[in-house]
C-alpha cells in the first residue's frame, strides 16, 4: 500500500497508457480480422478486387493507431515522481479513445462488412460502402482528439 501511495501517480499513468493501446488496439485487431475475412471470400472468386477490399478491411485498424498515438504521449509525460493527480488525468485522458476506439472499430469492420458486399455485388457503388464505414470513424476521430487535448493538458 505504501508503494501506491508513493508512486500512485506513476501507476495511474501507465494504466492510462495501456488503456489507450491496449482497448483501442484490440478493437482494431477484431475490426481488421472480421472485416479480412469478409475480403478473402470475396477475392476467393475475384482476385482482381484485392485492393478496393483492402481499403474496407484496413479502416477499422486506425483505432488502434489512434490509441497508440494518445498511449506514446501519455508515455512521454510519465515520471516516477508524478503526482496523484497528474497521474489520474493521464488515466482519465486515456479513457475516450480507449473505449470508443475498442467499440467504433468493431463496429466500422461490421459496416465495412457490408461495404464489401457492395464490392462483390455491385463493384461501380463502392465508394458509399466506404463512406458508410468512413462514418462510424467520426467518433473514434473526436474521441482521439478530445484525448489528445486531455493529454496535453497534464502537467
Amino acid at each position: 500500500m505504501e508503494f501506491l501511495v508513493e508512486h500512485g501517480g506513476f501507476v495511474f499513468g501507465i494504466l492510462g497508457v495501456a488503456i489507450a493501446t491496449l482497448m483501442a488496439g484490440i478493437g482494431s485487431a477484431i475490426g481488421v480480422g472480421i472485416a479480412g475475412q469478409a475480403a478473402a471470400g470475396v477475392v476467393i472468386e475475384e482476385p482482381e478486387k484485392f485492393g478496393k477490399s483492402l481499403v474496407l478491411q484496413l479502416l477499422p485498424g486506425t483505432q488502434g493507431l489512434y490509441g497508440f498515438v494518445i498511449g506514446l504521449l501519455a508515455m512521454f509525460k510519465l515520471t516516477p515522481e508524478m503526482g496523484l493527480q497528474s497521474g489520474l488525468a493521464l488515466f482519465m485522458a486515456a479513457l475516450p479513445i480507449g473505449f470508443v476506439g475498442l467499440f467504433s472499430a468493431i463496429e466500422q469492420a461490421k459496416v465495412s462488412i457490408a461495404g464489401i458486399n457492395i464490392l462483390a455485388k455491385n463493384e461501380p457503388q463502392q465508394t458509399k460502402g466506404i463512406i458508410y464505414a468512413v462514418m462510424v470513424e467520426t467518433y473514434a476521430i473526436l474521441a482521439f482528439v478530445i484525448s489528445l487535448l486531455l493529454v496535453f493538458r497534464v502537467q
